[in-house]
């Protein structure tokens, strides 16, 4: 799950993490006394949609007075803002963050992911912020700079202290750094996120020196942990996700859109990888990626047909079961009642392995229904581009 930049904002801020002042709108009139209230020399305003590089299409300005941030606010509200996230479509900015601008003398990047591979936690930091940080990663690695956090004992003091000097952050910023990150890491910890970023992490001029400020925040969530955290879950945005994707969740089914037109329902994430590759690899795109898990029932498969037609674009659809824990019997009759409940108008291709497979086999062979049958996985994915092709 993902949330707006003002929400992970709060989020921080909770934590301790310095961030600009300011405050959402969903109307001009509301920008405008938003800056009123801040009564500051800049503002900024910026627009709140899931997607980043949102300065490189527009949705983000600069303004020297309320009046003004007004008039960035009717601007941009209302837009449909592309950047190099959204894809060509863009997304329609519905809110606008409009806060105090910084007085900016350094940008970094400060990150913190998952390292799948050692199982720990990883703070990362770059003096290359404000920038794409992948492209900094694929073409300057030595630009990021690593602390792997111990579970034990969590993220000390001194090695937040260490990666403040290793950025090259002024002495007498480092110990106020320290614990900007050190609230980083306890806002990922606390509320089970799956990402933390903060780009540009930058050092400001005050009236009084210098300052350090997240500028921007994103905050991704681990779906399996929102059940203890409903306060973040009640800031879901369901106008920046697919209604589909969340309609999956609430039935514990794996969905994800994609732009293709061959819709895959699959019980296994590595199944589900494998089965669209093999469709990229005899010229077909999948439209989606759904899998259905290894105890679904025939309600379950139902429900998944349904979610994999209310994509206008499918124009075939290919089963492909491995039957271990999942029998392919219970996946035989829940193709069956899917096309008795919806109107299938698309060729259907289906592949069974495994546990009850005769069974299931036989009981699709007795149901009449007009489906192309596949033997194994390369065939499969060949017969549903075909179907396509056809």
């Amino acid at each position: 799950m993902n949330v707006h930049e003002y929400q992970a904002k709060q989020i921080l801020e909770a934590h301790g993490v310095n961030v600009q002042r300011g405050e959402v709108a969903a109307t001009s009139d509301e920008a405008e006394a938003i800056a009123r209230q801040l009564n500051c020399q800049l503002y900024i305003v910026k627009a709140q949609i899931h997607a980043g590089g949102r300065g490189k299409g527009g949705g983000v300005k600069l303004a020297k007075s309320p009046e003004e941030v007004r008039e960035h606010a009717d601007a941009i509200l209302g837009m449909q803002l592309v950047t190099p996230q959204t894809g060509p479509a863009g997304k329609l900015v519905r809110k606008v963050l409009v806060a105090e601008a910084s007085d900016i003398e350094r940008e970094l990047y400060l990150g913190m992911v998952i390292d799948r591979t050692d199982s720990r936690l990883v703070l990362m930091g770059s003096e290359e912020g404000g920038v794409d940080i992948e492209e900094v990663a694929a073409t300057r690695p030595e630009k990021i700079l690593k602390q792997t956090i111990d579970p034990a004992i969590g993220l000390p003091a001194f090695q937040a202290r260490q990666l403040a000097f290793d950025l090259n952050i002024p002495r007498e910023l480092v110990n106020k750094a320290a614990d900007l990150m050190i609230g980083l890491y306890n806002a990922f910890v606390d509320s089970d996120c799956s990402l933390a970023e903060i780009n540009p992490l930058a050092i400001t001029k005050t009236d009084d020196g210098q300052d350090i400020v997240a500028l921007d925040a994103k905050l991704n969530f681990d779906d399996n942990a929102l059940w203890e955290h409903e306060e973040i879950g009640a800031m879901r945005d369901p106008n920046e996700e697919d209604a589909r994707e969340l309609e999956a969740g609430k039935s514990g089914l794996s969905y994800i859109s994609l732009d293709g037109n061959i819709g895959c329902m699959v019980n296994g994430a590595g199944l589900a990888m494998a089965t669209m590759d093999l469709i990229q690899l005899h010229g077909g795109e999948p439209a989606n990626f759904l899998d259905v898990g290894g105890g679904a029932t025939t309600e379950t498969v139902t429900h998944a047909f349904r979610l994999i037609l209310a994509d206008e674009k499918v124009q075939a659809v290919l089963v492909n079961i491995f039957g271990g824990i999942m029998q392919c019997d219970v996946i035989a009759n829940g193709i069956i009642e899917a096309v008795k409940q919806v109107d299938l108008t698309v060729p259907l291709v289906v592949r069974l392995e495994g546990t009850n497979v005769e069974l299931g086999k036989q009981i699709l062979a007795d149901s009449g229904l007009n489906l192309i049958a596949a033997d194994g996985l390369s065939e499969a994915a060949q017969k549903a581009v075909q179907a396509v092709a056809n």
